[in-house]
């Protein structure tokens, strides 16, 4: 029985309509199955970690044995948190400052932010690298979290102007006729208007920090080796379950405080937006 010509565009519509769903699973599936078999692999039994053998979780135990790993996450951990905090600060008062900036240079400055996310990392590293000889300042814990804190910044500041570009200002000066100094202010009012892209900033600055290898491997010391170096430094002698397991666990963190970040920018925009309508109808 052969099909008719009806039969025949109803079937290409229903491909046609399907291609899309086709085609957004095979860019996840290419998106995270290197993480899937990470996964996999830090349940391996065999150390060779080339073929899947059997299923074990004794690498997670085993994990913390390994004394030089564990203290290369340390270190790790210790400069993406310090880093991250102080790009936070430090980016959120330059957008605030850019915003409030009145100058024909205001353009000038704010293409500059650009810079370090253009330049390469190798190029940014060596940089680095000659500016903390010049200064006479010793490679280390320091010189890494400093060196972080350079290349992530930008990103906190740009994220941080794309939420404050609708910024009502007529709010800041509600405050201070109510008698708030500036200060008080920016802590009360402008902040946590500004939280949701604060957090998003915070959050691109700590990813940035922890998988960073070229800018790193310029900037540290023999006394503070970060955890992307210490793999690469392994790859020449082959990855054993114990790091699939620890990057396992990593992960995991990773998409935890992803998931904790997004449920509290949902919140403050949603109380962001009841805030609004509450005083609409007090106008009204």
């Amino acid at each position: 029985m052969q099909t008719t010509p009806t039969k025949k565009r109803t079937l290409a519509r229903r491909l046609a309509s399907r291609l899309p769903i086709a085609y957004v699973c095979l860019i996840y599936i290419f998106l995270y199955l290197p993480i899937i078999v990470v996964i996999a692999f830090s349940f391996n039994t065999s150390k060779q970690n080339i073929v899947f053998e059997g299923f074990t979780f004794g690498w997670y135990a085993r994990m913390f044995d390994n004394s030089t790993l564990m203290e290369s996450f340390y270190n790790t951990l210790i400069v993406a948190f310090s880093s991250t905090a102080i790009s936070v600060v430090i980016g959120t008062l330059c957008a605030v400052g850019l915003f409030k900036l009145e100058s024909r240079l205001k353009s000038i400055i704010s293409s500059s932010l650009y810079i370090p996310i253009a330049i390469p990392e190798i190029v940014f590293g060596i940089s680095l690298l000659m500016f903390f000889s010049m200064i006479h300042l010793e490679t280390g814990m320091l010189t890494v979290i400093l060196s972080h804190v350079t290349f992530s910044m930008p990103f906190v500041v740009i994220t941080v102007r794309s939420r404050i570009a609708g910024f009502d200002r007529s709010i800041e000066e509600a405050a201070r006729d109510l008698g708030a100094n500036e200060l008080r202010t920016l802590m009360r009012v402008t902040v946590p208007m500004l939280m949701p892209g604060i957090i998003s900033g915070g959050m691109l600055a700590l990813t940035l920090s922890l998988d960073d290898v070229v800018i790193s491997s310029f900037t540290t010391g023999p006394d503070c080796v970060t955890l992307p170096i210490k793999i690469m430094g392994l790859v020449k002698k082959g990855v054993s379950p114990d790091v699939n397991a620890l990057s396992t666990m990593m992960i995991a963190g990773t998409v935890a405080v992803m998931v904790l970040s997004t449920v509290l920018q949902n919140r403050l925009e949603g109380k962001e937006v009841r805030d609004k309508a509450k005083a609409t109808a007090d106008k009204l």
